[in-house]
């Protein structure tokens, strides 16, 4: 449903009745009585009719002489876009300084740490603790795949010492540091052609653990070793090529079902957020906020997105079919293009 536009005055009065959320940024109203004007959403108490005047935005209220209201700060960016800026610098803090303590966060943001922890949970779906837990994680993973010392890879990646790393190590890697470092791990791959362009399948010894999409062959390697850096390529022959082939029919036609095992490897969240994707019939689509919604956790639209775009499994686990509210592509790992022919091709099939 579109925004009502609050065209007439009486609109504009019954919407500053209702605190109406869609009327901000609309319009503005004065009072004459306090000489202050406010946000139509603003929880202070009603004027009277008679007394309440209407203006474009905030200048054209100063420029008649009111003043803006404290509580609402009609001059100011709306609340909601000036929390989610704060979340963001201290997404951004959280990620370039591995040692910050709430409290030194929470002054840094200007908020007390009660209510930034209450904020960053809400907006983000994770703690603070949790996501500077996932920043290191993603820094040692870095740091693995270029070669450097575990010990050293762990205090640099910010964690306090290396025992509480490794009290972690397999939720974060799905395997020690030890073994993603020297990539005991095994992995096999093979690239091959598909109808999305060049698809490289990846299989550890628990299932197919990567389906990355490109144009060349060079970079999805690339791509595969900062994943599992140690990973071999294999020649297409015997019973893994015809696992591949699998993998491949499964990608070029949805009809056919893939029922290899998979092995999987993610957060708890992304986890969630993976099994959430997977109850998305072929042929339609579901907004960010919807998929938020469906694992419990309304506010946590951005961390759904960072979600999707770390999905290992392209088409098996379906991010492609998570939009904007508006319908709007978005993102995709593989490339927008990729996904708009995703979702045309998904969307032609169910209709046959």
């Amino acid at each position: 449903m579109k925004n009502p536009t609050f065209k007439t005055d009486e609109d504009r009065w019954q919407a500053v009745l209702a605190r109406d959320l869609r009327a901000d940024n609309q319009f503005v109203f004065a009072v004459q009585t306090t000489g202050i004007f406010c946000r139509p959403s603003c929880r202070a108490r009603h004027a009277l009719r008679k007394n309440v005047r209407f203006y474009p935005d905030a200048q054209h209220a100063v420029l008649a002489g009111f003043r803006p209201c404290k509580r609402c700060m009609p001059d100011k960016r709306d609340p909601q876009e000036q929390k989610l800026a704060k979340i963001e610098q201290a997404c951004r803090l959280l990620e370039q300084e591995p040692t910050l303590t709430l409290e030194v966060l929470a002054q840094q943001i200007g908020i007390s740490p009660f209510h930034f922890h209450r904020l960053f949970k809400s907006v983000t779906g994770m703690t603070p603790k949790a996501w500077q837990q996932a920043a290191r994680e993603q820094r040692l993973r870095h740091a693995l795949a270029q070669g450097d010392n575990i010990t050293e890879a762990v205090l640099a990646a910010g964690f306090p010492d290396s025992s509480s790393y490794y009290r972690k190590a397999d939720v974060a890697l799905g395997m020690t540091a030890k073994q993603y470092r020297k990539g005991d791990v095994a992995v096999r791959y093979a690239v091959s052609g598909c109808s999305l362009g060049r698809c490289l399948v990846g299989e550890s010894e628990r299932g197919i653990c990567a389906i990355l999409l490109g144009d060349d062959d060079a970079t999805l390697t690339e791509e595969l070793l900062t994943l599992f850096p140690k990973a071999e390529q294999e020649p297409l022959e015997g019973a893994f090529a015809q696992r591949i082939r699998q993998v491949i029919a499964s990608i070029d036609g949805r009809a056919v079902p893939l029922t290899l095992p998979l092995d999987i490897r993610g957060t708890a969240f992304q986890q969630q957020v993976w099994q959430a994707l997977r109850t998305i019939p072929c042929g339609e689509t579901a907004s960010y906020q919807q998929v938020a919604q469906a694992i419990g956790k309304p506010a946590a639209v951005r961390a759904v997105a960072g979600a999707c775009a770390a999905n290992k499994l392209a088409i098996v686990i379906p991010c492609h079919r998570v939009v904007r509210n508006d319908g709007a592509l978005s993102g995709y790992r593989w490339g927008t293009a990729r996904k708009a022919l995703l979702l045309t091709r998904e969307a032609k099939s169910r209709e046959g």
